[in-house]
C-alpha cells in the first residue's frame, strides 16, 4: 500500500520538471490536449491506419518533457482492461472479412477491436502526459478559466485528493489488523465486511475533519465563483502560440487528409 501511495501521485510529481514543454502555458497544454483528444474520438472504429500519425504527439511530449515511459506504460495498463473487454466484444459479433492476410482473413472485428485499443492508448497517453508536465492547481485554473461549471471542477479536485485519504486510512487499518492477526498474509474473508464499513466510516470521518479545516480557512464554493484567478504560467509567450499552432494544425490536417494514402501515392511516383 505504501506503493500505491507513492504511486498514485507520483506523476504529478513529475509537473516540477523544467524542459521547454513544462514551461509552456498550461491553458495552451490544456487546449491542445483537447483538440488531440476530439480529433482522435472523431474516426470510425475501422480507421487504424488514419490514427497512426498521431503517435507523435504522445511520443514527442514524453521525449521533450523527459518523461519516462515505463512510469506512464504502468498507468495506461490500469485503463486497459476496459477497452480490450469492448474490443473483444467486437471480434465476436463483427466477423465480416476485411482483407486477407495470405491465408489469413481478417474481420472488421479485428480491425476495430486494435482500432479501440490504439485510440484508448492516444487518449490516455495524452491526457497522463498533460497531468506529468503541469501541476493540478494550473490545470484546475484553466478549466475555470475555459468556464468549465465550478460543479465539476470541485467534484474533480476533491475526487483526486480524497483518494489519497482512503488509500492513507486503509493502510493504517491494514498495519493495525496485521499486528493483531496470527501473522496470516492477507485480511481472511470473515473480516473482510468489518474491514470494508470501518475503511468507509474512517474515511468519511477523515474527509469531514478535511473539510472543516478548509471552511475555517475561507473554502466556499460561493468565495471560488467570485475569485479573481491568478495569471496561470503568465502571459503567453511567442513558444506557446507556435506550439499551440503547429499542434491543432497538425491534428486537424491528418483528420481531413489520409497521410497514409498519400505517402502510399507519394512513393508510388517515385518508385
Amino acid at each position: 500500500m505504501k506503493n500505491t501511495i507513492h504511486d498514485l501521485y507520483a506523476l504529478e510529481q513529475l509537473s516540477g520538471g523544467d524542459s521547454c514543454i513544462h514551461r509552456l502555458n498550461p491553458s495552451v497544454k490544456l487546449l491542445t490536449t483537447l483538440v488531440f483528444i476530439i480529433t482522435v474520438v472523431s474516426f470510425d472504429r475501422y480507421a487504424f491506419s488514419r490514427l497512426t500519425p498521431y503517435i507523435f504527439y504522445p511520443a514527442l511530449l514524453a521525449a521533450l518533457s523527459e518523461t519516462p515511459h515505463s512510469t506512464l506504460l504502468k498507468r495506461f495498463l490500469i485503463a486497459l482492461p476496459f477497452c480490450l473487454f469492448a474490443g473483444i466484444s467486437n471480434i465476436i459479433f463483427d466477423r465480416t472479412p476485411a482483407f486477407a492476410l495470405g491465408a489469413i482473413e481478417v474481420s472488421y472485428g479485428i480491425v476495430s477491436f486494435f482500432t479501440i485499443l490504439f485510440r484508448t492508448y492516444l487518449c490516455v497517453m495524452a491526457v497522463l502526459l498533460l497531468v506529468a508536465v503541469t501541476p493540478l492547481a494550473q490545470i484546475t485554473n484553466s478549466l475555470r478559466r475555459f468556464k468549465i461549471p465550478y460543479i465539476f471542477i470541485i467534484m474533480f479536485e476533491m475526487t483526486y485528493r480524497y483518494i489519497g485519504v482512503l488509500v492513507t486510512e486503509a493502510y493504517s487499518m491494514f498495519t493495525a489488523y496485521s499486528l493483531r492477526s496470527s501473522g496470516g498474509k492477507g485480511i481472511a474473508m470473515k473480516d473482510m465486511g468489518s474491514f470494508t464499513g470501518q475503511l468507509i466510516l474512517r474515511s468519511f470521518d477523515r474527509a469531514d475533519r478535511i473539510y472543516n479545516a478548509m471552511k475555517c480557512k475561507g473554502y466556499t464554493l460561493r468565495f471560488l465563483a467570485n475569485y479573481a484567478l491568478p495569471q496561470s504560467g503568465g502571459k503567453l509567450k511567442i513558444q506557446d502560440f507556435i506550439f499551440c499552432f503547429i499542434t491543432c494544425s497538425a491534428c486537424i490536417a491528418f483528420r481531413i487528409i489520409n497521410v497514409n494514402a498519400l505517402l502510399i501515392k507519394i512513393f508510388a511516383r517515385f518508385a
